[in-house]
């Protein structure tokens, strides 16, 4: 794809699988910017603070063209973390199954173990969730097999989004 997406600083895959997104042959991500905003959008997600993930993952889905499965990645965990959002923070359980039902249709036929993020496992989480909304209260994405939170460079990381 475009340029504009390669980040070769980006480190790789930390679990020992190879996600779908690592280039074995060539050593990197296909799209290292994605890449770099999963990392950071997961940490926050996972430390509640989704609004920042939200920002994380919105910035990369306007990278990608309409029908690439790049951006239907990133529009869908757009939809997660502002459903989790909209849960947590407004305690609108409505607002969550609706964006929780949009980020589904998103994540619809996206590989599994996309970048890193073990999407059967949210993809089983929103279904749940959208008729036990306390199901997400506590749960964390996973990423390269582990579950991390945030810490000080990735809020440095979204503020430089807003610049």
């Amino acid at each position: 794809m475009d340029d504009h997406t390669r980040d070769p600083t980006v480190s790789p895959p930390a679990g020992s699988e190879t996600p779908t997104g690592w280039l074995v042959a060539d050593d990197r991500w296909e799209h290292g910017t994605l890449r770099r905003a999963v990392v950071h959008g997961v940490r926050l997600y996972n430390s509640g603070a989704f609004h920042e993930s939200h920002d994380c993952f919105e910035l990369e889905w306007y990278n990608y063209g309409r029908g690439t499965t790049e951006s239907a990645f990133a529009h869908g965990m757009v939809q997660v973390a502002a459903g989790a959002y909209k849960h947590v923070d407004f305690e609108n359980d409505d607002g969550m199954r609706s964006l929780f039902e949009t980020a589904l249709q998103y994540l619809h036929g996206v590989p599994r173990d996309y970048y890193g993020v073990d999407l059967l496992e949210v993809r089983t989480t929103l279904t749940n969730a959208i008729d036990d909304p306390d199901l997400i209260d506590d749960w964390q994405i996973p990423l390269d097999g582990e579950r991390p939170t945030a810490r000080a460079v990735d809020f440095e990381y979204v503020e430089t989004l807003e610049e």
